[in-house]
């Protein structure tokens, strides 16, 4: 990853391979390269699972290969490879943060579990992809504010997202169609402006 050299971690590179993490100091967390060998990354956080290594497992994978995770694995997180530097050290952040320390979020009809990476309405599951899911959780975080697409690209995609501002739109758009009817007003449009969460009127 080309972003794990901009942070300030001390990494241990070794070969996909279970033996190998035999000789290596238990360290904060394990990354695993799920590029391209996706198979072998799958048996390897199997392996790890029963290897004595309870270090937390980040998987690192590329658009292609989101289709074939599963829960089963045994990652707590997974990262794309060309995530910015912002959004791994936050992934990072949080696979090392100790127990205890999970945030939920709720606002109106919405709940945020931001460790569990879930996200409802009125207790029924939101079913969202990644993006979706930190797009909500940034608007939730951040009641009544507006932000520009600019700003949303630059904090919740990163700031090297070479995408253009039309992506906000079609993130926005199919937030709103999974929210439903009744709550899809919480994802505001500010004309020439961009977006903001308005708060749901109780009763």
């Amino acid at each position: 990853m080309p972003s794990l050299g901009l942070l300030s971690h001390q990494v241990a590179l070794v070969p996909l391979d279970a033996a190998a993490l035999l000789h290596v100091t238990l360290p904060d967390v394990i990354l695993i390269d799920a590029t391209s060998a996706l198979s072998q990354a799958r048996a390897l956080t199997r392996v790890i699972g029963t290897s004595g290594k309870h270090a937390p497992i980040l998987l690192v994978t590329g658009e292609g290969g989101l289709p074939a995770l599963s829960t089963d694995w045994g990652f707590v997180d997974f990262v794309l490879a060309q995530a910015g530097p912002a959004e791994l050290e936050a992934r990072l952040r949080l696979v090392t943060s100790p127990v205890g320390r999970d945030e939920v979020i709720t606002t109106g009809s919405v709940t945020i579990d931001e460790a569990g990476y879930a996200a409802s309405v009125n207790g029924q599951p939101l079913d969202l992809t990644y993006t979706e899911f930190e797009l909500l959780k940034y608007l939730l975080q951040h009641p009544g504010r507006v932000f520009s697409r600019e700003q949303l690209l630059s904090d919740v995609w990163g700031y090297d997202y070479f995408g253009g501002s039309r992506t906000v739109d079609v993130h926005v758009r199919r937030l709103r169609a999974k929210l439903g009817p009744e709550h899809e007003g919480i994802i505001g449009t500010v004309r020439n402006v961009g977006y903001r969460l308005v708060p749901e009127a109780n009763g």
